[in-house]
């Protein structure tokens, strides 16, 4: 996992705070140690000696954490008692001002969370996907064949964004030209504001969300003076349970699906030239064999984990675990955390390609919420490989990346990399 001898050092040091430190004091939830790489430990010992938690103090306020993978799809199912509800807080650890609030259906119970899921869900069918894959197919062979040879650049700028922006731009039928304003977006809407942010202060991370809403809102109008249609807005624009939105769910579902269609696979197109770079074994096992695809996929989006953790409110008081969560409590569902689980998955710590059983993992969410994209997310990123391995025999990682200031979003920033000429 760590190749370097200063690397390899510094996971000892850490292992010995995360083993030393009271578990008391442990707050998993510290962005820093995400923007580090440095949470392992903490989440290996929680697993093993406190895998129900309680953060009395950290900067997102008390939470409980929830570590071990079956306990995490034991709270994700239980809708009587565990809430999404955007009102309570919705689905991540940072409590959002009550006026700031949008209802997404990610962060609605049953039943009004169906019918809003439901309106989009046409565009993830197999006959869609399969239309859809051709112009992935096209684009990802358009962006690797502009890529520079012989000089370190970007990948995540190069390659991540680009391709999952304009799969956004396509869905959404975005104008192309102002595409880069939908990653922006995504991004402002997970940071955390700060003097090494995005933004600085909260009221310009609203303006700017603001500014969203402004865009989306004109398309809007334009979509509905036009006869149905099969993008995302198009759909919204025309369904029943989704045409007369007011403003604030509106928006969040927007945001929902900029940030669904950007962030996770963005990260995961990143996170899997990273992990190959990382065990040069698995990276020419999938040269030898491009049919290992199929398994490699699901395997890096376990490894990856490009969202870290979802969020519940406790509807009532419940004992769970032998722990009492009270009415009201945030209680913070560690998906990085149950994808390191060795009572569920076999050799967790392992990047293995073909894998018997990839697809157990938690990275998408579990039941009702699971991630409605799910399978565009796979396809966009077995077709990048298949185009990269027809291409180029190796994609060099030239130093370490830049990883995200965020216990929500798990992503790289950066990863320099070098195509050889």
């Amino acid at each position: 996992m760590h190749g370097t001898i200063e690397s390899a050092a510094k996971l000892d040091a850490l292992r010995e705070r995360a083993s030393s430190l009271p578990l008391e004091q442990f707050d998993p939830g510290d962005p820093e140690l995400f923007r580090t790489d440095t949470f392992w430990p903490y989440f290996d010992r929680l697993r093993r000696e406190d895998p129900v938690h309680y953060c009395k103090d950290s900067m997102f306020g008390p939470y409980w954490s929830v570590t071990r993978y079956n306990d995490i799809m034991e709270i994700e199912t239980n809708h009587s008692v565990f809430s999404s509800a955007s009102s309570l807080g919705g689905i991540t650890i940072r409590d959002i001002d009550p006026d700031l609030r949008r209802e997404s259906f990610i962060s609605m119970d049953p039943p009004r969370h169906a019918a809003q899921r439901k309106t989009v869900a046409p565009m993830f069918t197999p006959t869609h996907l399969d239309n859809l894959a051709l112009n992935i197919r096209k684009r990802s062979a358009e962006c690797l064949d502009n890529l520079p040879r012989g000089e370190v650049f970007d990948w995540v700028d190069r390659v991540s964004i680009e391709l999952t922006t304009q799969m956004l731009a396509v869905l959404f039928d975005f104008p192309w030209e102002d595409r880069r304003k939908l990653t922006r977006w995504s991004d402002i809407a997970t940071t955390i504001p700060g003097p090494d942010g995005l933004v600085a202060t909260e009221d310009e991370r609203q303006a700017e969300l603001a500014e969203c809403a402004g865009y989306f809102a004109r398309l809007w109008k334009e979509r509905i003076a036009q006869p149905p249609k099969s993008d995302l807005l198009s759909m919204m624009a025309h369904g029943a349970a989704t045409r007369d939105m007011d403003a604030k769910n509106f928006l969040g579902n927007l945001i929902l699906l900029i940030v669904g269609g950007n962030d996770t696979t963005r990260n995961t197109m990143s996170g899997s030239l990273h992990a190959l770079s990382q065990h040069p074994e698995q990276y020419r096992k999938l040269r030898d064999n491009p049919a290992l695809l199929d398994s490699f996929v699901p395997e890096v989006i376990r490894w990856q984990t490009p969202l870290a953790h979802m969020r519940r409110t406790a509807l009532a008081d419940f004992e769970f675990r032998g722990k009492q969560i009270r009415k009201g409590d945030k209680v913070v569902m560690w998906y990085v955390s149950g994808n390191r689980d060795e009572e569920a998955i076999e050799k967790p710590y392992d990047f293995i390609i073909d894998r018997a059983r990839p697809r157990t993992h938690l990275s998408f969410g579990f039941g009702i919420h699971r991630c409605v994209g799910l399978r565009l997310a796979e396809l966009q990123l077995k077709i990048i490989w298949e185009e990269i391995l027809r291409r180029f025999d190796h994609i060099d990682v030239i130093g370490e990346p830049k990883r995200v200031y965020s216990s929500f979003v798990k992503g790289l920033e950066t990863l320099p990399v070098k195509i050889a000429a």
